[in-house]
């Protein structure tokens, strides 16, 4: 299973929050270069970036910062946050990135969804399946909708989708444990629908992964683990491969 870093940028820096609210947010480095560069060398093979700004706002807003990440750390990157129409998509893979992760979009504007998977390709395109007691969220998880997450898969399975980061929005930041039933059901849903899944939210342990890879969970994203030191990635990087 890949274990996948992450670096959530606000204001250009890398920040965590504490079930996705904004009002509690750590700030753990003034440079998202250098902590990309730590990944790099702790052996990841790609770094997941979210713009909480953009998240938001409903456009990038560290596009400068993410760039820089691409170019000076060597490391591939994917995006999420903000993407929601084909012109910005087209202009961040153009920036290098090597997927980009649809939220809002994929819920508000399903069309989308299907122009960009036929414009780049199902390989480059990811869902991101934000949920709260099984309920989609939004709008940089500050906005509910009455669609489940199970719902919401299958219906961009339907237009190529082929893989999908699943969210607890109640574990995420919170350094307890992942809704290890919510992801086995995912993951499974996710197979019979031809698709993958990467497990996110609420990760803090090196067997909380092995956990994750047990149930069928392609990759893991972690995040708040990392820098509170719960888990030394270049050990689970091992531990996983």
């Amino acid at each position: 299973m890949e274990v996948i870093p992450s670096i959530d940028l606000r204001d250009g820096k890398v920040v965590r929050l504490h079930q996705g609210d904004y009002a509690q947010e750590t700030v753990y480095s003034a440079d998202a270069v250098a902590q990309a560069k730590e990944f790099a060398a702790a052996g990841a093979s790609l770094v997941h970036v979210v713009d909480l700004d953009g998240a938001r706002t409903g456009s990038p807003t560290n596009a400068s910062v993410y760039r820089r990440i691409g170019q000076e750390s060597g490391i591939p990157w994917q995006l999420g946050g903000g993407l929601r129409d084909a012109e910005t998509i087209s202009a961040v893979v153009a920036m290098g990135a090597s997927r980009v992760v649809l939220g809002t979009a994929a819920v508000d504007d399903p069309d989308l969804v299907k122009q960009v998977v036929s414009q780049h390709g199902a390989e480059r395109i990811i869902v991101g399946v934000d949920a709260r007691d099984g309920m989609v969220a939004v709008q940089g998880w500050t906005q509910h909708r009455t669609l489940s997450a199970q719902d919401l898969m299958a219906r961009m399975a339907d237009f190529g989708v082929r893989r999908f980061v699943y969210t607890d929005i109640s574990r995420d930041g919170t350094l307890t444990e992942p809704n290890f039933d919510a992801v086995a059901v995912m993951v499974e849903r996710a197979n019979a629908l031809g698709a993958v899944l990467i497990a996110s939210g609420g990760i803090r342990s090196i067997a909380h992964l092995e956990r994750l890879a047990g149930l069928g969970a392609e990759a893991a994203i972690i995040g708040s683990a990392i820098y509170t030191g719960n888990i030394d990635l270049a050990q689970a990087v091992w531990a996983l491969a």
